[in-house]
């Protein structure tokens, strides 16, 4: 029997599910694990080769999901979607302490409110910015550098050759529909697909991206104050980002939008899950420049979400150095601590590189 400080990982045996759990084992021997999901034989399976860990029965459509777990876990950690936010009320409902990385905006503000009027006892960190907060958590930690948030750009490459499980392509189902950004100061919508602008990695290859809804395009003003923040995403293939950006100009995007058409949809962006390199970069413009911050996982998307899975785990549990953080509900970009996350990703294989444009402040 695992103990009661165990921690479970809901869609523990999935794409980003099973790399989350052996970055765990690796840097946490002594965390006991519980693989969670709606087939108990994958999750055995994981449990086994991991060590220090057990398989539970969980169904996030059911409405009490987590009623078959063992003993009272430390802290629950939701890598599928959560629809009915039924594991999300249900573990606060207990008193676990909760990650939850699988929200697009709008599903992470219906749980901010759903939480307002609940007794939240243990801490909550919605960490469902891209790469699970990894974007918002790097920007956080070069706030004091810049002198202050007033601008972030995100540019994405999106390999289509990467592994991505079902929870990713939930994306594409969102291609067609407006969503709301902050322009200076102020809310505007937006249609994905749009406003494409061309950025270059460090590798030296430019890939033309488009606005995509993402959390941190919500959260970031809210939180650091932010006045313009902007995600925007591309494929490695060309081809395939001019296609589904003149799809939108045409407004067939829309029309696509019918539940029948979910798997013409998802074939627009299908992969071949041979793997594919990870990579993204934020433009963070304060009062003394501009910094740049590029990352680049070489394992692909899903590890780096893992990755940042992993950072958001161990702040949760008070596993990197400080204290957990107190009950309430929490964002990424709350924990400014660039040496802890760029020592934990690094660690991870995952590749972090600034480039700074600043001003030197005047002695």
């Amino acid at each position: 029997m695992v103990s009661e400080g165990s921690v479970v990982l809901v869609g523990g045996y999935g794409v980003v599910g099973v790399r989350l759990a052996e970055l765990l084992r690796e840097r946490h021997p002594d965390l006991p694990l519980v693989i969670a999901g709606r087939r108990r034989e994958p999750a055995e399976a994981l449990a086994r080769r991991l060590g220090n860990a057990e398989a539970a029965v969980v169904d996030v459509a059911a409405p009490a999901p987590l009623v078959a777990l063992p003993g009272r876990p430390r802290a629950v950690v939701s890598l599928v979607n959560d629809p009915d936010d039924a594991v999300l009320r249900a573990a606060v409902r207990e008193g676990m302490a909760v990650l939850d990385i699988t929200r697009w905006t709008s599903r992470l503000k219906t749980a901010v409110l759903r939480l307002s009027g609940t007794p939240v006892r243990t801490p909550v960190l919605l960490s469902s910015a891209w790469m699970a907060g990894l974007v918002p958590r790097l920007v956080a930690g070069v706030a004091e550098r810049v002198g202050g948030i007033e601008r972030v750009d995100v540019g994405i490459r999106f390999a289509l050759a990467d592994q991505a499980g079902p929870d990713s392509l939930e994306y594409m189902d969102r291609l067609g529909l407006a969503f709301e950004v902050t322009e200076e100061g102020k809310e505007r919508r937006v249609l994905p697909l749009t406003d494409g602008r061309r950025v270059t990695l460090s590798d030296g290859r430019a890939t033309r991206v488009f606005r995509l809804d993402t959390p941190e395009q919500a959260t970031l003003p809210l939180v650091l104050g932010a006045r313009t923040v902007s995600t925007r995403l591309g494929f490695d293939s060309g081809t395939v980002t001019w296609m589904l950006a003149a799809l939108q100009r045409l407004g067939l995007l829309r029309l696509l939008q019918h539940p029948r058409l979910t798997p013409v949809r998802r074939a627009l962006m299908a992969s071949s899950g041979t793997g594919g390199e990870a990579a993204w970069v934020a433009d963070v413009e304060g009062a003394r420049g501009v910094l740049r911050i590029e990352v680049v996982d070489p394992k692909g998307q899903a590890h780096l979400t893992a990755a940042g899975a992993l950072l958001g785990t161990e702040r949760l549990l008070g596993l990197d150095g400080a204290p957990p953080p107190a009950a309430g509900v929490w964002f990424p970009e709350h924990d400014a601590r660039p040496e802890q996350a760029l020592a934990a990703l690094r660690a991870c294989g995952v590749q972090v590189r600034f480039e700074e444009h600043l001003r030197q402040e005047a002695a």
